[in-house]
């Protein structure tokens, strides 16, 4: 099922319009909230760019396809953005998809754009048509490992379902830590429940526990059986991808779900431009924008950009990556080539470890930065 088009732009048949497809998680088994953000930001862009002239006097036109999650609707998504013209293709929250979708947009010519997406192997192999705002997961994770020794954990179990992203995940974490002395232990999800789990960090002598499975099924009743285990009182619960980052996450585990350390993509200190983004994020949300919804909007600053330096062709916005040098939210956002990353990468992201101060768990403590 496809989505209307955003109401950040009228539909216009006769292709006055400079179109953008969006693709952002909107349904489950989709990561809602996410989804949610992402668009906030991608659409209170759009509104801006129109409220300041548009494209050379053309209205930018947000044309939103929910993918659920599901990297062949999100393939399909990217075939029907396509023949309906847009200039490009933004968005995406989950790695797995923005994979395909990428992979598609790369065998059709059509620019992609990726938000938020950090799966290093975004496509199989280099490619100029697709940029990426997120850093690799490789980055991120990296950094979150150097935390967990910087912090006395050693012995590191991991409960992780059976997805390439999860696997690519243990992967960096394993490579990063044992050479520094760490030891990752392997929890299949696919075979163990909350209970077992429990057992197994007894048995492993595990100090912390990094949830690579999908929220709030099975992140929640994980923690929660954590929490009750008096055994594991001094466990650290780890959430590298960022679970605890939505407001779900509060309600759903209230104090449980404090002191959870994850990675956020911000800087410690928003500039001007990034503190009036998120006044106008926090009302357009009815809460505290995520570091997703960011990225929505700095997609949308840098395509617009890009469209009124070089124009609506496909080509000469593929083209144009490498020459990109816009001021985002989060600072300064060029693309370069990265070694081991296939798309153009930004690569001075913002990168923290974060948790949420079990003292008041509104408030975000920054751990670690890099």
């Amino acid at each position: 099922m496809s989505t209307p088009p955003s109401p950040s732009g009228s539909e216009r048949p006769d292709g006055s319009s400079v179109r953008i497809g969006a693709l952002v998680p909107l349904t489950r088994p989709g990561w809602v909230e996410a989804g949610q953000h992402l668009l906030a930001g991608l659409e209170l862009a759009v509104r801006e760019v129109n409220d300041g002239g548009g494209i050379a006097g053309r209205p930018l036109e947000l044309l939103v396809r929910d993918t659920a999650a599901d990297p062949h609707r999100a393939e399909a998504a990217v075939d029907e953005l396509a023949r309906l013209g847009v200039a490009a293709v933004a968005g995406e929250y989950h790695s797995v998809v923005a994979r395909a979708a990428a992979t598609r947009a790369d065998a059709l010519g059509l620019p992609f754009l990726c938000s938020s997406a950090v799966l290093d192997a975004l496509t199989e192999q280099p490619t100029d048509s697709v940029a990426r705002l997120a850093p690799p997961q490789s980055r991120g994770w990296q950094l979150y490992a150097d935390f967990l020794l910087r912090a006395g954990y050693s012995r590191i179990a991991v409960a992780a379902q059976p997805t390439v992203y999860w696997a690519a995940g243990t992967r960096i974490l394993r490579d990063h830590l044992s050479p520094r002395g760490g030891t990752v232990i392997e929890l299949d999800m696919s075979t163990l429940d909350p209970a077992a789990v429990c057992e197994e960090l007894v048995y492993q002598r595990a100090t912390a526990l990094l949830l690579l499975v999908g929220h709030p099924e099975p992140a929640v009743p994980i923690v929660k059986s954590v929490r009750g285990d008096q055994r594991l009182a001094d466990t650290l619960i780890g959430a590298p991808a960022g679970q605890p980052e939505f407001a779900e996450w509060a309600t759903l585990l209230g104090d449980d779900g404090a002191a959870i350390p994850f990675l956020r993509y911000l800087p410690e200190r928003l500039s001007p431009l990034g503190a009036r983004v998120e006044a106008a994020l926090r009302e357009r949300l009815a809460a505290a924008p995520s570091f997703v919804a960011f990225e929505g909007y700095d997609t949308i600053t840098v395509l617009a950009d890009v469209l009124r330096s070089h124009g609506t062709d496909r080509a000469r916005i593929a083209e144009s990556w490498p020459s990109v040098a816009v001021e985002g939210t989060r600072g300064k956002i060029e693309f370069s080539r990265t070694p081991g990353i296939s798309v153009w990468q930004w690569a001075r992201t913002p990168v923290q470890v974060v948790d949420r101060d079990p003292a008041e768990p509104e408030r975000f403590r920054i751990l670690h930065a890099g």
